[in-house]
């Protein structure tokens, strides 16, 4: 794949570098709020993007909304802001990261999982992908591990990035939060290699894309089509990144 454009934006975007810190503070709030919307609408959380700022920022609650909704957006901000933490101390990917990651998402939610491989088979509704059997889900997750610890020096950020996703969630290792585990986990690693987070849409299109090119990649091994819409996420993130500073 040719990721061009995106070295061309992403060296733009480090000549513009130290960034002022009051138009980072700004981006932050406005990714931290669009990602946190968009990741949930994906899985079905029906706050908008207003009312998701305004339980992140006015710490407010929506009437006739379930509080397990208000909790997905408080629980998905602080997993954004371990996620920054692990970054800026410049900590390994991990199987204890992405479990602290899984138990940031879940907690009050479903604290009996949270941060806990599946103990059963599931299978993923509108797919034709099985995920593997609970019992070598920890020989799984070490194998991704140790492919990430292979690659991560000798595959491009944005490759890596999307690559890393799919294996993630076509292992499947939890019960439930599979999906904003596996973007947040594409941002650390995003975010590691200096690039901003990519936001994946939950526009009725964007989210069909989305699901089709990861049931491309499970089900024909193909994953281009899915690490090209990733692709695009990035670009339009160096856009926004640009944009705002310069």
């Amino acid at each position: 794949m040719n990721f061009t454009v995106i070295d061309a934006l992403k060296n733009e975007l480090d000549q513009l570098r130290p960034l002022p810190s009051a138009a980072v503070r700004n981006l932050e709030q406005v990714f931290r709020v669009e990602w946190t919307y968009n990741s949930n609408a994906i899985e079905g959380n029906t706050l908008t993007l207003l009312e998701t700022k305004i339980v992140l920022e006015e710490g407010l609650t929506i009437g006739g909304k379930k509080l397990r909704e208000h909790f997905e957006v408080i629980n998905h901000a602080e997993a954004i802001s371990y996620v920054q933490d692990v970054v800026s101390r410049n900590l390994e990917l991990s199987e204890y990261v992405i479990k602290s990651i899984h138990h940031l998402v879940l907690k009050n939610i479903d604290d009996e999982n949270a941060g806990r491989y599946r103990s059963i088979n599931v299978r993923i509704s509108g797919s034709q992908h099985t995920p593997p059997h609970f019992t070598v889900l920890s020989e799984k997750m070490e194998q991704l591990i140790a492919w990430y610890t292979e690659q991560k020096d000798h595959m491009h950020p944005v490759a890596l990035a999307g690559e890393f996703h799919f294996r993630f969630v076509y292992i499947h290792p939890f019960s439930d939060g599979n999906g904003r585990t596996a973007r947040l986990l594409m941002n650390l690693i995003l975010m590691k290699h200096g690039f901003p987070p990519a936001i994946v849409k939950a526009a009725n299109e964007a989210r069909l894309k989305y699901y089709e090119t990861l049931e491309t990649a499970s089900t024909g091994n193909d994953l281009e089509p899915f690490v090209k819409l990733i692709a695009v996420c990035v670009e339009e993130s160096l856009h926004k990144y640009i944009g705002t500073v310069k």
